[in-house]
């Protein structure tokens, strides 16, 4: 009996070496610089119009007003929210994030 107790204990300590041990591989991904985009909308243009548009043109974007920004890491979604200012700078609140499952969807 001694014995059984001797191996789990053995084995738990493995488990916890191996998740420190993961830990510390994790911290190895943390530094990695992410690229992240709020898109407001998008729109497509012809050259002629693209080449017209001058100071105080207005673009007409594919979303409406009240919809939520798309929020993209490495030009992947995986957020939705909507605008904020913070100290006369544009900020944006997070209202819904992809599950892991929608995040892989959207990759195929």
């Amino acid at each position: 009996m001694a014995e059984g107790k001797k191996e789990a204990k053995e084995q738990q300590e493995q488990a916890e070496d191996r998740k420190a041990e993961g830990g510390r591989n994790l911290d190895l991904l943390l530094d990695i610089p992410l690229e992240v985009t709020v898109e407001l909308g998008r729109t497509k243009m012809a050259l002629r119009d693209l080449l017209n548009l001058s100071r105080g043109a207005v673009i007409e974007l594919n979303k409406e007003a009240s919809e939520p920004l798309d929020i993209l890491v490495n030009q992947q979604p995986v957020a939705r929210g909507e605008v904020v200012v913070m100290e006369e700078k544009f900020g944006v609140r997070i209202t819904e994030i992809a599950t892991p499952a929608e995040r892989v969807e959207k990759l195929k």
